[in-house]
């Protein structure tokens, strides 16, 4: 396996997009081994988009894209605004409030980091932000998005893992609150050092709250029921996907009425090409897992962990910092698929709880589309904003150590995650 890996490494280095450095590198392993058919990697790449959980991803990524052409967006920029945006630090702390609502609309973190530059990054360099400032809160203001239901790499991890998807989302709420709550904070603390202002004088009125909170209503709903059909037998993972692009198109049409001939045309477009990029990847994934499992790698690496130590909360911090190291120079969705079938095994092993697990996992993951080499988020947010890698890296300083904290927290006490599960599913 050295071989395979280090060539993935070469690969990704020379510029070679990720689905094809997967599947080559992954195809090497073969070369090395007589014992094993030639046709195996075709019957991998074919069979691991056969499973019918994997369904939820496209059908959430139709419906993501329908409501953000639904009208959807303004509304709940208009509900940020008012619950935040007498708070210092103005449209900073409106942007972090519109990622928590917009996590059950978009499900990305990149396309929700990208979206929201679009629409307020200007707006924000108008007032005053500097550009690494601006750039570093919208960026990780999306950290949030993949954390609140329904989040892809939820649905990566669950499947791969073969654990609760229903149970990783409500294990998100909670999580997802504190970061909402931790960016809030260190906006608010760093603003007032830079004298950034609120983006309106006063608290805003109880009328003025039931209209913006009525406005975003459809939007808000979206997640509770999707944990609610899941609770209550309603839907399989897979047919709430459905569920969900019957909603969006259904808000759209009927409810908000901006969902029309051009948007639809240019909202099943996009739909298009993401879901071909990411069930791509994930049929090229299924060629390069097949080593790790075949030459017993998660084993291997659990042995010398537990060789370090024996202390779980240890071996947790360990594993988190080798996925920080990871997500410098691997896409997020990537390192789920790769690395759920070697550290899951010892997460268990350890007793932590799979959702408790999952949850620290996707998030730490996350972290890596905001951190250089290669942080798809932090170029995306960057480009629009015309704003340099290094002057992102120096303001987003505050942020990350923030986030860091956070995800001690989340390590150390695992009734964050585990308190909605448990009184919506009972306890594990």
């Amino acid at each position: 396996m050295l071989l395979v890996f280090c060539s993935f490494v070469v690969l990704l280095l020379i510029g070679m997009p990720v689905a094809f450095a997967i599947a080559i590198s992954g195809a090497l392993f073969f070369t090395q081994t007589s014992t094993l058919p030639a046709t195996i990697p075709v019957q991998l790449a074919l069979s691991q988009t056969q499973n019918f959980a994997l369904l939820a991803i496209p059908l959430f990524i139709i419906s993501g894209n329908f409501m953000n052409h639904a009208g959807i967006t303004k509304r709940l920029l208009r509900l940020s605004t008012v619950l935040t945006g007498h708070m210092r630090g103005g449209l900073a702390q409106v942007s972090v409030a519109m990622a928590t609502f917009m996590g059950g609309v978009s499900g990305s973190a990149i396309a929700d980091a990208a979206m929201q530059t679009r629409i307020l990054g200007q707006e924000m360099l108008k007032r005053g932000f500097s550009k690494g400032y601006a750039a570093s809160v919208l960026s990780y203001g999306s950290l949030i998005t993949p954390v609140i239901p329904p989040g892809i790499g939820f649905i990566l991890y669950g499947t791969v893992g073969q654990v609760s998807i229903g149970r990783l989302f409500a294990g998100g709420i909670l999580p997802g609150a504190f970061i909402w709550l931790t960016l809030a904070t260190t906006i608010s603390l760093t603003a007032r050092r830079r004298g950034y202002a609120p983006e309106r004088q006063g608290r805003p009125e109880a009328k003025e709250v039931g209209g913006a909170v009525l406005g975003g209503t459809w939007a808000i709903l979206f997640p509770i029921i999707l944990i609610g059909g899941l609770r209550f037998g309603i839907f399989t993972p897979s047919e709430i996907g459905s569920f969900a692009v019957i909603y969006a198109f259904f808000v759209g049409l009927v409810a908000y009425r901006e969902l029309k001939g051009r948007s639809i045309k240019e909202a099943l477009e996009g739909s298009v090409t993401d879901v071909g990029a990411v069930m791509f990847l994930i049929a090229m994934s299924g060629i390069f897992g097949y080593g790790i499992v075949w030459e017993r790698v998660p084993e291997t690496i659990s042995t010398a962990m537990l060789g370090l130590t024996s202390n779980p909360h240890l071996v947790m911090l360990m594993i988190v910092a080798f996925l920080v190291v990871a997500g410098l120079f691997i896409d997020g969705t990537v390192l789920i698929i790769m690395l759920t079938p070697i550290f899951l095994p010892i997460a268990l092993e350890l007793g932590f709880d799979p959702v408790h697990f999952g949850v620290v996992f996707v998030i730490v993951i996350t972290i890596g589309n905001f951190t250089p080499p290669v942080g798809s988020a932090m170029y995306a947010v960057c480009s629009i904003l015309d704003c340099s890698v290094n002057e992102f890296t120096r303001e987003a300083m505050p942020f990350l150590a923030a986030v860091v904290v956070l995800c001690a927290a989340l390590i150390f006490i695992p009734e964050i995650v585990l308190f909605v599960p448990d009184m919506i599913f009972g306890p594990s």
